[in-house]
């Protein structure tokens, strides 16, 4: 699969955006995050450092994308081993205090759903968060045999997103 494969194809699930707010029903949810500093200016270079595809590539993902910053419309093939997985940013988080951006699920990936990558900072405690939010389910049959696996593998790279900043 190649990136120029990639600009024709749907988005495998419905409720695009759903990252933002009420995570849908019907999936698995994930909410982590984790405190990775203190300052505005460490919030600064994590979240430069995020829009780059920080969280992925620190978690040792290898990233191939349309952009070299995360943005709308950028899309994606995040490899794991040799397994692929196509992608498209489907939305930015771009605030005084947050900075990130959310990505869904193109065919070809074992998954549907929907993930988000931010960067917040909280100006009452200084503390900044590195913070992932997902909804998914199963999209092939091997990743539905393979549950327990893929379920666990998950997770794993869940904190390493997290320890990636």
């Amino acid at each position: 699969m190649k990136l120029s494969d990639l600009t024709a194809l749907p988005l495998t699930y419905p409720e695009v955006g759903a990252t933002a707010g009420p995570l849908p029903a019907g999936y698995h949810h994930v909410r982590k995050s984790a405190v990775i500093g203190y300052g505005r200016s460490r919030f600064s270079e994590a979240a430069a450092a995020g829009m780059r595809w920080g969280m992925l590539r620190g978690a040792g993902v290898r990233v191939a994308a349309t952009t070299e910053l995360a943005e709308a419309g950028s899309e994606v093939i995040v490899n794991l081993g040799p397994v692929q997985a196509p992608c498209r940013v489907v939305y930015v988080v771009d605030e005084p205090d947050r900075r990130g951006f959310a990505y869904g699920t193109l065919p070809g990936h074992a998954e549907c759903g929907e993930e988000l990558f931010l960067v917040r900072y909280d100006p009452a405690t200084e503390q900044v968060y590195a913070e992932v939010t997902a909804f998914s389910r199963h999209a092939t049959w091997w990743s539905r045999l393979a549950s327990p696996v893929t379920s666990m593998i998950q997770r794993v790279v869940t904190e390493r997103y997290l320890r990636a900043l």
